[in-house]
């Protein structure tokens, strides 16, 4: 080994050289030094091992030298003291003595020997300790949490639930909070002996959330859900929500009252402030108590505390069997005589049930065998239902073009879109009627058909439901109904408590029936009166 010094210092004080070390097995050089006693300790530290060997097996390494233009070539005789880092290969020799008497010789075979040694040693130990600390947490784990073979059967639903909510909920930081977390303790905490404390548990669980539209459904509930959504509801006939502005009366919001039905007999309309039901007040009353509250026995009784504008009414209604019948459909007949006169078809959509697109085609065809050359489309006062009937009654309207943006937290996520296929009634003039009771599957229809021009929009502002909610069953018949995302109209608008902005307003006096609305078209003189003209140019 070779110590090439080039130190300008001629200072007698200690000095550190740092070098790479890098031993190959064919070196076996040996250095010879000459006699000269250095009178002070030299420490060196060696890092790393990627320099490379001199072309004669030599290495060359920058030391250090006191004294100007001198060359030392020493022995070292060295007490190897300190540690071996697996990582860094960090070795720390100390320099003692140099002796100028003797020729020595180093074999460096020998050191990499005990250095290889001293490293197997070293792995086996720390295998050693890794294998005893994996050991530790294993055991640590199976003692820690909630042995499979101890859960119990309402454990197991609560479980049930909580996964649902961790596969299928929007946010993903679930209101800020460790869901993994909130599982064990829950396990661990919460009372879970009895049907009742189980279903109290997810609903606490829930509640952590804070999200209104995410909730649970007790079997009962689950199945009102479901017969809802297929056409049949017995009760008032009342779709309600909550407000979407700070002024006036606290309390829910009517969306909308079913044609026909109980509530719509007795003047609700959309916009009135529900207050009170049976004397329970509504302030601080969630939307699914309230609509549990509304439904019952058929021939049953219920009071309700009504504010429509500046005056408060009570009214006492009678639950009843409401028919959902999704679409109501009429010809008007604008002034004219003969082949000159216009024809307009006029279509109802109250729900968006099951049958809701199959019903839609079935208008469309009636009206164009009594042979109609333009469409209207009312979704005042649709407060929703199925997202997928949403979707497939774009389809029957558009030829091409994005319907709805479904987004997470982390963007869009997926898109619905129309390629033609379903498409009947893509070319006639089309108006679409809104208001503040159009919401959630109304509002994404509206929303696509006035984005891509497909339609001119009339009305006022709609509800802004821009969430959208799946239903998942559990075993024992009860549900959840989960916020599994949010959505975007084609052009990136999000109209969570905005709505979808019309593109012009209608006559305050124009009416929400399909007769008023015919009788505004053929009585000029109307207050309500809206000319073809008026209604289908831009």
């Amino acid at each position: 080994m070779e110590f090439l010094s080039s130190c300008a210092s001629s200072s007698s004080s200690q000095r550190f050289a740092f070098f790479n070390v890098q031993h190959q097995n064919t070196l076996s050089s040996r250095a010879t030094v000459k006699s000269q006693v250095l009178p002070w300790n030299f420490s060196v530290v060696g890092l790393g091992r990627s320099t490379r060997l001199s072309a004669d097996g030599r290495e060359r390494i920058l030391g250090c030298n006191c004294g100007s233009n001198r060359v030392l070539l020493f022995r070292q005789s060295w007490r190897y003291h300190s540690c071996l880092a697996s990582s860094f290969d960090l070795i720390s020799l100390n320099y003692r003595y140099v002796f100028n008497r003797n020729i020595y010789q180093v074999n460096f075979r020998r050191i990499r020997s005990s250095l290889g040694k001293f490293r197997q040693r070293f792995s086996v130990k720390l295998a050693r300790v890794m294998v005893c600390v994996m050991l530790v947490m294993s055991v640590s784990s199976t003692f820690g949490g909630t042995p499979s073979q101890a859960l119990t059967e309402e454990n197991l639903l609560f479980l049930e639930a909580w996964r649902t909510i961790d596969r299928a909920y929007i946010d993903k930081t679930f209101n800020g909070q460790s869901w993994f977390r909130y599982r064990e303790n829950a396990l661990r905490n919460e009372p879970m002996n009895t049907r009742e404390e189980t279903y109290t548990a997810i609903k606490k669980m829930l509640a952590t959330l804070g999200d209104p539209f995410t909730r649970f459904l007790e079997p009962e509930k689950f199945k009102s859900l479901q017969s809802g959504t297929q056409g049949a509801l017995t009760g008032v006939g009342l779709s309600i929500g909550y407000r979407t502005n700070v002024d006036g009366p606290a309390g829910l919001v009517v969306i909308s009252a079913a044609p026909g039905g109980p509530a719509e007999r007795a003047g609700i309309t959309s916009g009135d402030v529900l207050l009170a039901i049976d004397d329970t007040t509504t302030e601080s009353m969630g939307i699914y108590d309230a609509a549990e509250r509304l439904q019952g026995p058929e021939g049953s009784s219920v009071q309700l505390t009504v504010q429509s504008g500046p005056s408060v009414k009570q009214l006492d209604l009678v639950r009843e069997k409401v028919a959902i019948n999704p679409v109501k459909s009429r010809i008007c007949e604008l002034p004219g005589s003969g082949d000159d006169s216009s024809k307009i078809g006029y279509i109802k959509l109250t729900s968006f049930t099951q049958k809701a697109s199959g019903a839609v085609k079935e208008a469309i065809d009636y009206l164009r065998s009594n042979k109609v050359n333009a469409f209207v489309l009312d979704l005042r006062d649709n407060s929703g239902g199925l997202f997928p009937e949403g979707v497939e009654i774009a389809k029957i309207w558009l030829d091409k073009g994005v319907i709805v943006y479904i987004c997470d937290s982390r963007g869009v996520r997926d898109i619905y879109d129309s390629d033609g296929s379903s498409s009947i009634a893509a070319s006639e003039p089309l108006a679409v009627l809104v208001n503040k009771g159009t919401a959630s599957a109304s509002e994404i229809l509206a929303g696509a058909l006035k984005d891509n021009k497909r339609a001119i929009l009339f009305g006022e502002p709609t509800y802004g439901k821009g969430k959208i909610q799946s239903v998942f069953k559990l075993s024992d018949g009860s549900g959840l109904a989960v916020t599994v995302a949010r959505y975007e109209t084609p052009a990136h608008i999000d109209i969570d408590k905005v709505g979808v902005i019309p593109d012009r307003p209608l006559p305050a006096s124009f009416p929400k029936d399909g007769e008023g609305f015919c009788s505004c078209f053929e009585d000029a003189a109307s207050a309500c009166n809206v000319n073809r003209l008026q209604l289908f140019s831009r």
